[in-house]
């Protein structure tokens, strides 16, 4: 044991315990148990022990050694690009698929998280060397804010207001209030989605978000979600009982579409209201025009 042991153990164990308070299961079902966690919590330690031993490093003058940085960093590049293949293939299989948007933020998030347990143990190891194992654990605290502030990304809920509203038949044209669906024209088809179909109307609060909810991958991540948390009534080779996300071209609106097999009007608001405002949708027009009128001045 030398004077780096307690310190590099103390990293490891403060960045390993990081990445379990930032790995979350919910409705979505991911990470799943028990195997999904188990590689994401392996791999969490490997980046705190990446993170640790710079301190280390830093101490001793070692710059070069820091460069074993930049191998982890193509390293985490290879396991998003293995998720990213990984759900891609497994999305062929769901009755309502993710979609590639989705998928993309999925694998983004969970490199950018290890990222973030280099980052907690690396300012924690610091901390503990230079003064004391107390100003290590104030460094760990701060840094599990900051990270849990940066993995925390926006949801629907902040940009759109969501609206129940009941499906309708005008002829053979399905509605979700005067935005049109899809048509349908056996009257089997259309009982089961008098019976079954729910609507909503995402009604975008300010121009970004009208341009964020245009997109396709955006309202796929909202059909999904729905379908995870409260069923879907379809099988494979049923067109008809495809939900469904329109936009109305005039206001920017957007209609819902779903068939639940648990019909709860006010838990489909709050699923709605969850979904993750994915990072390759989010659209700022508004910041188009601040930076002209900068650029005139």
């Amino acid at each position: 044991m030398n004077e780096y042991t307690l310190p590099i153990v103390f990293g490891i164990a403060i960045g390993t315990l990081s990445r379990l308070f930032m790995l979350r299961t919910d409705y979505r079902q991911y990470p799943t148990y028990l195997h999904g966690k188990i590689i994401h919590v392996a791999l969490g330690f490997i980046a705190a022990g990446l993170g640790t031993v710079a301190g280390p490093a830093i101490m001793e003058e070692e710059f070069t050694a820091i460069t074993f940085l930049t191998l982890a960093a193509s390293q985490f590049r290879e396991v998003r690009n293995m998720e990213r293949n990984t759900l891609t293939e497994l999305d062929s299989y769901e009755l309502v698929s993710r979609g590639k948007t989705y998928i993309e933020g999925i694998a983004i998030a969970f490199e950018s998280r290890n990222y973030l347990v280099i980052f907690t143990s690396l300012v924690s190891t610091l901390a503990y060397l230079i003064f004391n194992i107390w100003a290590g654990l104030i460094a760990a605290i701060i840094a599990v804010i900051i990270s849990h502030k940066l993995m925390s990304g926006g949801k629907l809920g902040d940009i759109v207001e969501i609206e129940y509203m009941e499906p309708r038949f005008e002829g053979a044209g399905l509605y979700v209030d005067n935005i049109y669906i899809m048509n349908i024209g056996l009257p089997e088809r259309q009982k089961e989605v008098i019976r079954y179909g729910m609507g909503f109307i995402l009604k975008p609060k300010n121009m970004n978000a009208r341009s964020t909810i245009a997109n396709l991958g955006q309202r796929q991540a909202v059909l999904h979600d729905l379908s995870t948390a409260l069923g879907v009534y379809r099988d494979s080779g049923t067109p008809a009982l495809v939900p469904l996300a329109k936009r109305d071209l005039d206001d920017g609106r957007v209609g819902v579409f779903v068939l639940p097999q648990e019909r709860d009007i006010e838990r489909a608001i709050t699923v709605i209201g969850d979904v993750p405002t994915l990072e390759n949708a989010i659209r700022m027009p508004s910041e188009k025009k601040s930076n002209e009128g900068s650029g005139a001045q």
